[in-house]
């Protein structure tokens, strides 16, 4: 290895307030318009693919709490009703055990002297956003929107949108 003499340069220079880092010249001082244009353009691909993403994520989060309330409120009527079926408390006689609203569950009734509630509230259901649910009674016909009102035997949701897997939310 040739070592060539130290001619007292180097590639600092001095200045009044202290030593500098070395300027740079040449192609390689920074980006250039073009290299700039290639990453944004990336970056706006990689952006745009990214958001179906997200919404699809968004989506299938509301479907999951939708399920899970619908099941809850489910499994509140059914405990309502094997508490009527055992005689724990009096019900109208046309109701055939089943709830005569969704209160009736929040608020509960009273079994041997002991307020018994069977929901702890009534959820918002995600896809309208509001705490008002679609109830089909023992008498109504399966397929009707409409509620006869008697009693509640199950409950679905009143959004006409559709599910990621086709179906209606209504028909939950």
């Amino acid at each position: 290895m040739i070592r060539r003499p130290f001619l007292g340069r180097t590639p600092w220079k001095d200045r009044q307030y202290g030593r500098t880092a070395p300027e740079s010249s040449g192609p390689e001082a920074g980006l250039t318009l073009v290299e700039l244009i290639i990453v944004v353009a990336v970056l706006s691909i990689l952006a745009t693919a990214a958001l179906p993403i997200a919404r699809f994520q968004v989506k299938r989060e509301k479907e999951k709490e939708l399920r899970r309330d619908l099941w809850e409120m489910r499994a509140a009527i059914d405990h309502y009703k094997d508490a009527a079926d055992k005689g724990a408390f009096q019900i109208k006689a046309d109701s055939l055990g089943y709830p005569p609203d969704l209160e009736t569950l929040v608020n509960g009734v009273d079994v041997q002297g002991k307020k018994v509630r069977f929901l702890r509230r009534i959820p918002i259901d995600p896809m309208t956003g509001t705490a008002e649910w679609g109830m089909r009674s023992n008498q109504d016909d399966p397929d009707s929107d409409s509620f006869g009102g008697q009693n509640v035997f199950d409950v679905h949701s009143k959004s006409q949108g559709t599910a990621l897997d086709g179906t209606k939310y209504s028909t939950w």
